[in-house]
């Protein structure tokens, strides 16, 4: 009964929220983006000595190397009245998902900056900028360890994430109304890199590193997709200090509804999801698991809420939905519940 009356109450709310997809805000804006600064930084981080480093000739084979470290680059717009916003990619990406789509729209960190959000868009620990150690790698190349000691890397096939983006239930197979463009999907998938998750430790140092940054911004939003869905949570439970608010875009986990709740009962949470999760064994788990951290987060006093997009008149969104051909309709819904939600 309890699961049931949960699902109601989010429906409920979902209806409520439905008039931010059809607001009066406009979707797109070709004018000029007038900005106060840009730039970019680094957080966290430290040095370790690696005597493998190199075995070319040009290059010291042992030194010191920082790791660990997780770039930031950042927009501020003129007169910013909002919090930071801070854009967490998930697996096999980078802060590009945050930028241009694949057909060359608009994307969400140039969005929301135009809504008044200053964006700080990071490359997770060991992904695009911010370096990945390779000492295991050249002491395995130089014969001074086994193979079985290399780094667990890994990198997703185009055929393997068709499903998991949720472009159709197999590939290539299409799930009728589905919004992600897929004429430019051979732009999109040169944004995957290979990932070096599973070879970092726990917790992984993003997280430690995000809340360096909230704290240094003086507070901040954490939004999250994917495999990072669960850091805002997991900062959260490390200090709160800094994290005015969480959204967690399609994320592939929830904390646990039985574990301890105290540090999300004084921020706002969205839990946003796209379309077609039940059709998908592999995210209507997460999607329920989801459901239930919520109604838990509810029930101990917090202020937590799950929206599926379609349930807001914004149907046909895959896993990708920052990207979506409705990408920039889903960014200003969501600009719209943070405004509503989040205090400055």
């Amino acid at each position: 009964m309890k699961k049931i009356m949960a699902a109601l109450a989010a429906t409920v709310t979902a209806l409520a929220l439905s008039g931010c997809a059809t607001s009066n805000t406009p979707t797109t804006d070709t004018g000029p983006l007038t900005i106060a600064k840009q730039g970019s930084f680094f957080v966290g981080g430290r040095n370790i000595e690696s005597a493998h480093l190199s075995l070319l000739p040009a290059y010291a084979p042992s030194g010191t190397i920082a790791v660990e470290q997780m770039y930031v680059r950042f927009q501020e717009p003129v007169a910013a009245k909002r919090p930071p916003l801070v854009l967490i990619h998930g697996c096999c990406l980078t802060g590009k998902t945050w930028e241009s789509t694949p057909d060359g729209r608009m994307g969400w960190d140039e969005l929301f900056v135009r809504r008044g959000y200053p964006t700080y868009v990071i490359d997770q620990v060991s992904r695009g900028r911010s370096a990945a150690n390779p000492s295991a790698i050249v002491q395995v190349k130089a014969g001074k360890a086994s193979a079985e000691t290399l780094p667990q890397v890994f990198g997703a096939s185009q055929e393997g994430a068709w499903a998991i983006f949720r472009f159709g239930a197999k590939y290539p197979e299409v799930f009728p109304g589905m919004q992600f463009p897929l004429e430019a999907q051979g732009e999109f998938f040169k944004q995957m890199v290979p990932d070096w998750l599973n070879a970092l430790p726990t917790p992984n140092p993003t997280v430690p590193a995000l809340s360096q940054l909230a704290q240094q911004l003086k507070g901040a939003v954490l939004m999250s997709h994917s495999q990072s869905g669960i850091f805002p949570f997991q900062t959260a439970a490390l200090d709160t200090r800094g994290i005015q608010g969480i959204v967690a875009v399609e994320p592939g986990a929830c904390p646990d509804p039985k574990a301890d709740l105290k540090p999300y009962l004084g921020m706002p949470i969205l839990v946003l999801w796209g379309d077609y999760v039940e059709l998908s064994p592999r995210w209507a788990p997460r999607l329920k698991l989801c459901r239930e951290f919520v109604a838990a987060v509810n029930q101990a006093g917090g202020k937590a809420q799950q929206i599926e997009l379609a349930q807001v008149g914004l149907p046909g969104a895959s896993h990708m939905l920052m990207q979506d051909k409705h990408s920039l309709q889903i960014g200003n819904w969501l600009a719209q519940w943070m405004d509503q939600n989040i205090r400055p």
